[in-house]
């Protein structure tokens, strides 16, 4: 098995990665028009390195400064006024839908697919006995300390509450999914990333994780039946059985959430500084032959080409990436 990579970016509250072959001293307007600030899901940390890697090598010159954050805890930088975004790249694009349009952006585009696993590691409790057919059992034991983000910060903690929700669902067992969301509450963190470094440091034995994350990162993991992983569209109204209510976009607003099939987004919000270049890296996000070719090696496979109902107001040159 492939060691674990450096985590140290992924552990931080902001990730803030300075992307840049220019010269350290003071900037020139020019240089202001070829940075790119990023907003992105703590899921995407990786693949953002790389694709902006890859941007750059294209567009040679440009600055890219990247955040990473929980999508939600994500959209709320978005939408305050002093901070910098020029693209924000979302790990569901309901989010974008409820929390940024029509105030903060005007459409998103979908990108990438994923799906949900238990994620662990050789030294988790029980690691040679957990299988498809007895994972939540494993982890209901007394000994078992399992952890997941927060579905008001985190689409990945909303997922997980649709999963063990389905779960209940799917087993036949009311209390099943209650026990899993009430267990271990202290391990709960802003983001699903935040939790890795608590699984290796053997703090807890089992994440509700990204299926990509776990991939990345050389992590063990369960896949999932596909009526539980929400990464099989095929189960959309099974998935749509499950819904919860989360933090809405402003503070004591709250939104019901409905289970669906996990896909990201992305848009390019109203306050971006720097549009052209915006469009550009979106772009090279959405190409078949570049940014998806990376987003698929790093175990987020491409979305099929749906009727968008924001069409109109996307921008001109991604317009091919959507439907009408």
């Amino acid at each position: 098995m492939q060691a674990p990579r450096p985590l140290i970016a992924l552990l931080l509250p902001v990730t803030a990665i300075i992307l840049s072959a220019c010269s350290p001293s003071g900037r020139s307007q020019v240089d202001q028009e070829k940075t790119l600030h990023i907003i992105h899901a703590g899921s995407l940390s990786l693949p953002v390195k790389e694709i902006s890697k890859a941007f750059m090598e294209e567009n040679p010159g440009t600055r890219i400064l990247t955040e990473a954050w929980g999508s939600k805890a994500g959209a709320r930088r978005v939408m305050e006024l002093d901070t910098p975004c020029d693209v924000f790249l979302s790990a569901d694009y309901m989010v974008i839908e409820h929390m940024l349009i029509p105030d903060h952006a005007s459409w998103y585009l979908p990108f990438a697919a994923n799906e949900m696993a238990i994620v662990y590691t050789a030294n988790s409790r029980y690691a040679e006995e957990i299988q498809v057919d007895n994972w939540y059992e494993i982890l209901l034991r007394p000994d078992v300390r399992i952890g997941r983000s927060d579905p008001d910060h985190d689409p990945c903690g909303v997922r997980t509450v649709f999963t063990a929700k389905l779960a209940g669902l799917y087993y036949g067992d009311d209390r099943l999914a209650p026990s899993l969301l009430d267990k271990n509450p202290g391990n709960i963190r802003p983001k699903e990333t935040d939790l890795v470094a608590l699984l290796e440091s053997r703090h807890i034995d089992y994440i509700f994780l990204y299926r990509s994350v776990a991939s990345q990162h050389g992590l063990p993991y369960l896949t999932l039946p596909p009526e539980l992983n929400l990464g099989d569209a095929r189960f959309s109204s099974w998935y749509a059985r499950v819904s919860t209510t989360t933090q809405g976009a402003t503070p004591g607003s709250l939104l019901e959430e409905t289970g669906q099939p996990m896909i990201y987004g992305l848009t390019i919000p109203h306050k971006a500084r720097n549009k052209e270049l915006a469009e550009g890296f979106a772009a090279f996000v959405l190409d078949p032959y570049r940014g998806q070719k990376i987003m698929e090696e790093m175990g987020q496979p491409p979305v099929p080409l749906e009727a968008n109902p924001y069409h109109p107001l996307i921008p001109e040159r991604l317009r091919q990436y959507a439907l009408p």
